[in-house]
């Protein structure tokens, strides 16, 4: 039995298509499954939310040591990059370094290989390929992607209204103000109470914005 963290959230069931993407949480989830079926992806690229960054590691060693990994022809990993891409990129490698080591040398499965670089596929069987959002090199997250999607909108203008109020009137801001600018932009649309997931499905981010060409084209040569 898998861990949770390599099911769909409240679905669980085992792997069944040779492409994995691995994500950090649920709304990453529904983005990528609103972007992968804007891709016509989503019938060859199976989704699995790992949970969490602490959760990473188990789930690698635990997909390492399963029989889908007999299966597995190629692997995806994203996660955010926060406030450090490099450091991120180099905890994934962490993790993937961990499962390598948990097989027994007598093992017959096939050892998940590391990547040199990120967005850059390994050559070994499964490949191998890491995105440090948002665009592998930058400090951020998703949401900041969603957010430069959108910058055009007349309401992005009101969002920095918003938030310059809170800040002449003394209010303390949000820590994390990439999430709080998301929020405030959501609360535009028609259906105000949308996670960032949610608001994938419902179509708020523009998948022709150029700001998505590098993560599509991850997701197409997986």
């Amino acid at each position: 039995m898998l861990p949770q963290g390599l099911n769909e959230p409240g679905c669980p069931r085992p792997i069944t298509l040779p492409k994995v993407l691995a994500v950090e949480g649920q709304s990453p989830f529904q983005f990528f499954k609103a972007l992968l079926r804007h891709l016509g992806l989503l019938d060859k690229i199976e989704i699995r939310n790992y949970g969490g960054l602490q959760e990473l590691p188990l789930f690698l060693q635990t997909l390492a040591a399963t029989e889908a990994a007999r299966k597995l022809e190629s692997l995806g990993i994203i996660r955010d990059a926060e406030s450090d891409a490099k450091a991120a990129f180099a905890s994934v490698c962490s993790a993937l370094q961990k499962a390598r080591e948990c097989l027994s040398p007598a093992s017959s499965l096939p050892r998940l290989s590391v990547p040199d670089h990120p967005g850059v596929k390994t050559i070994a069987v499964p490949s191998v390929s890491i995105f440090i959002l948002p665009d592998c090199v930058n400090a951020g997250m998703l949401e900041a992607l969603c957010l430069e999607s959108v910058k055009g909108d007349p309401a992005a203008s009101c969002v920095d209204e918003y938030l310059a109020c809170l800040n002449r009137y003394e209010h303390p801001l949000p820590a994390n103000m990439a999430k709080a600018r998301l929020h405030v932009f959501l609360a535009s649309r028609s259906e105000p109470e949308c996670l960032l997931g949610q608001a994938a499905h419902q179509g708020y981010f523009p998948w022709s914005s150029p700001v998505f060409d590098s993560i599509k084209r991850f997701l197409q040569a997986l």
